[in-house]
């Protein structure tokens, strides 16, 4: 996230300083364009690796910081979430062995990384987004404690004026409703850089843009989001809903969000880009910025620019410009990827890289305008159709030819991407393994987002969700140790011989979602029917709007036969339904909910969020938990 000595944008005076330096600092920048001050004729590339903390049972693991003081290394920093972390890695030059270099700093990062989480009891997964995510991970105390990050989430909060609001249709469908930034954090991927000449930028930008969707439908790793199956690559619609900082008159008029793939190709400079941001978005913080940029400019001073760079680091352009000085003290350009997930292995990242680093190196030599081959509006069309379904996904490419995402891959863009590397003068053998590893998993149709789905199907009548969420990323886990590519991963197997306990803390772990109800106006014979259709001895029910206001139970329906009733005046499920039920949150301990049924001789509990239904807990519930458990503490013995 880039400089921690921030402020909040709440003083006027301090804005409209920042303000003024922002604006100065692009007029800098066009000098230093006009004057070619920027570093030129080479190309070197980069990378960030992000990851995931977990614990013992496979859940996130608060301990980035206690990991962090453990290491003495440069290269790591924290990210947002307590469970994530972040190592930069070293800038290579573009040629011979350089992706070879990018793999072994890569693996010392994550091996560093894993052996100081070790003494802290957790380990490392390269996951987009982390299988056992649950909401009670996404609160301000899971956030690393920097006044960046809760600058930042004020900020963010404050001009949208709301809480955010993700809806991500998928196999299955999540409404999620939060109050803060923290879902950003549900996010990891493995970023690259790559350092280009000022005046060659526009074109290679814009050729960037295009190559990203075939690229994203090649290594989507991300399907899976609080226990719902989504997009392939889930974190595009995670990112750009979680810091959206719109209003509903804003989003009305089709503003842009602040994660955004853009809406035009860029036609001269840089330039465009960061006047573009400035104009369309908010100052969200405030830093120390240097008083005259412009004079240091015309002294042939290199500028650091604080101020834009600041800006530019709250705007998440999927493709973004960004402004640095090399080591020699130079300026200079890259274009940063941002859409290649963490994982599934070091190895998949870096073939993932060397894909894109190729396609660009053919497209730069052999493409004088990608603008006359492909429109902008296909290009992102590819790009979210990519996001969505991967490698099913139909892509428009050169001249309006349409295919598949896979089919392009194999037989366009990765011949392409070889001439590429080969041009930059890239070791052949090193073009083999990393394209080959590319080609391997799109010949197989093996993504990390099938292989996660095709492994919870083959899970899924073995044990709860939340059971094979777990056994899912402690294979992750295993199989990366393994260093094979995700082409040859073997399909998640569900293991008996884990401790489970973990999987039945809380009642969200294993509480029934899919609900059957009833609304007060509804005859009995419905409920009735319900139960019976459905093998269930408790019907909910509620209002149009998912607002709980009563229950009926098998019980009362015995009772009301009893009874007797006039067969010509149909009763209504109001007339017997119990109203105001005793309820429970879905962060109540097993333990809680037990104790409660007992005290009030219940056999079921509603679960409400805001007064409205999430889930049930019955009295079969907790007998499978107890079973469950049982079989621990009997294999235990043994």
């Amino acid at each position: 996230m880039g400089e921690q000595n921030v402020q909040q944008n709440t003083d006027e005076a301090a804005r409209r300083a920042f303000m003024k330096a922002l604006l100065n600092e692009v007029r800098a920048l066009e000098d230093m364009h006009a004057k070619d001050m920027f570093e030129g004729g080479i190309r070197r590339i980069g990378a960030e690796q992000e990851m995931f903390l977990v614990d013992r049972a496979a859940r996130p693991a608060l301990t980035a910081m206690q990991i962090l003081e453990r290491i003495e290394d440069p290269r790591f920093t924290h990210e947002l979430g307590l469970f994530n972390l972040e190592a930069n890695l070293s800038p290579l030059e573009l040629g011979g062995d350089c992706l070879r270099q990018l793999e072994a700093e890569t693996n010392e990062v994550v091996r560093i990384a894993d052996k100081a989480a070790e003494k802290v009891g957790s380990r490392i997964a390269l996951v987009g987004i982390l299988p056992t995510l649950t909401r009670e991970h996404l609160s301000l105390d899971s956030m690393v404690p920097t006044a960046r990050y809760f600058a930042l989430n004020e900020a963010l909060l404050r001009l949208r004026g709301s809480n955010f609001q993700i809806n991500i249709k998928g196999i299955d469908q999540l409404n999620f409703n939060h109050d803060n930034l923290m879902l950003e954090a549900c996010n990891t991927s493995f970023q690259i850089h790559f350092q280009v000449d000022a005046d060659e930028f526009a074109h290679l930008y814009n050729m960037a843009q295009a190559v990203t969707g075939p690229l994203l439908a090649a290594c989507v790793n991300s399907p899976i989001l609080l226990g719902k199956r989504l997009w392939h690559e889930s974190r595009i619609a995670v990112f750009e809903g979680s810091i959206d900082a719109r209003s509903e008159a804003h989003a009305a008029r089709g503003h842009m969000p602040r994660v955004h793939f853009g809406d035009q190709w860029i036609e001269e400079s840089v330039i465009e880009i960061f006047k573009e941001d400035i104009a369309r978005f908010r100052v969200l913080l405030t830093t120390e910025f240097e008083e005259d940029p412009i004079g240091m400019v015309k002294r042939g001073e290199v500028p650091k620019l604080n101020a834009l760079r600041l800006h530019n680091g709250t705007v998440y352009r999927w493709n973004r410009a960004c402004y640095g000085i090399s080591g020699n003290g130079k300026p200079h350009l890259r274009i940063e990827n941002r859409v290649i997930p963490s994982g599934p292995t070091v190895l998949d990242e870096v073939a993932n890289a060397a894909f894109f680093f190729g396609m660009l190196s053919y497209l730069s030599r052999h493409v004088e305008d990608i603008r006359d081959h492909l429109s902008f509006t296909d290009a992102k069309a590819n790009f979210m159709a990519a996001a969505r379904e991967g490698l099913r996904a139909q892509q428009v490419w050169f001249d309006d030819r349409q295919m598949t995402a896979q089919d392009l891959v194999l037989e366009i863009l990765i011949p392409q991407a070889r001439q590429g590397l080969q041009e930059a003068g890239i070791d052949e053998a090193d073009i083999e393994r990393y394209l080959g590893t590319v080609q391997a998993r799109v010949e197989r149709r093996r993504t990390g987002a099938r292989w996660q789905l095709e492994s919870l199907q083959k899970m899924s009548n073995e044990g709860s969700p939340h059971e094979c969420l777990r056994a899912l990323t402690n294979s992750i886990i295993d199989q990366q140790a393994s260093g094979k590519p995700i082409s040859e991963w073997m399909l998640a197997d569900f293991c008996n011989e884990q401790d489970w306990r973990d999987s039945y803390r809380t009642v969200e772990q294993y509480m029934a979602t899919d609900l059957f109800t009833v609304r007060p106006d509804d005859i009995v014979d419905f409920a009735a029917s319900l139960m019976e259709w459905r093998y269930v001895r408790h019907v909910p029910v509620e209002d149009d709007s998912g607002q709980l206001l009563g229950l009926i139970s098998h019980r009362q329906l015995l009772r009301l036969v009893a009874r007797g009733g006039r067969n010509d005046d149909p009763i209504m499920v109001r007339d017997i339904m119990r109203p105001d039920p005793v309820t429970i949150t879905r962060d109540y301990t097993t333990i809680e909910a037990i104790r409660l049924m007992r005290e009030k001789r219940l056999s079921c509990l509603p679960v409400v969020e805001d007064g409205k239904l999430v889930g049930l807990v019955t009295e079969y519930d907790l007998i499978v938990v107890a079973g469950r458990l049982l079989e621990n503490y009997l294999a235990e013995d043994q």
